[in-house]
């Protein structure tokens, strides 16, 4: 994991200002948020089963998560690596496949190790600065 520091950190924005603007930018909502945090994420390169990521955390500051009105402030964001298996899974449970409750195998390191550190810490801090130029742009940001 590499932490990066940017003008986004303790930055406040509206949701759906926010949400808009991912969409746009190829970020998408993570999945493991819960009503009063999250995580924006963008793939920044897949290759075979290693996929780089910056994900942005975010903070509920005011209402509910998912509706368009609600206040967030941005953490720290950072660049991640998800290396999963690329072959058959020969240890997984055939009946959870077929059902659909076990979709994706599961990953072989979920924090790899990133190799050339300043090129992934420049191309986080690029999407960052992308993502704050569209909410610049849209006179939605505020200092917390």
């Amino acid at each position: 994991m590499l932490k990066l520091e940017t003008e986004l950190e303790g930055q406040r924005a509206t949701f759906g200002v926010v949400r808009d603007c991912i969409r746009e930018l190829g970020y998408h909502l993570g999945g493991n948020w819960d009503y009063d945090r999250g995580f924006f994420d963008h793939v920044l390169c897949r290759e075979g089963g290693e996929t780089i990521y910056i994900r942005i955390p975010f903070f509920v500051r005011d209402g509910e998560l998912d509706k368009y009105d609600t206040s967030i402030e941005f953490g720290a964001s950072f660049v991640i690596k998800h290396v999963v298996h690329v072959g058959l899974d020969r240890e997984g449970s055939s009946l959870l496949d077929a059902t659909g409750f076990s979709q994706f195998q599961q990953p072989i390191d979920t924090d790899g190790k990133i190799i050339n550190k300043n090129r992934w810490i420049h191309a986080g801090e690029v999407a960052v600065q992308e993502l704050l130029d569209c909410l610049y742009e849209n006179q939605h940001l505020k200092s917390s």
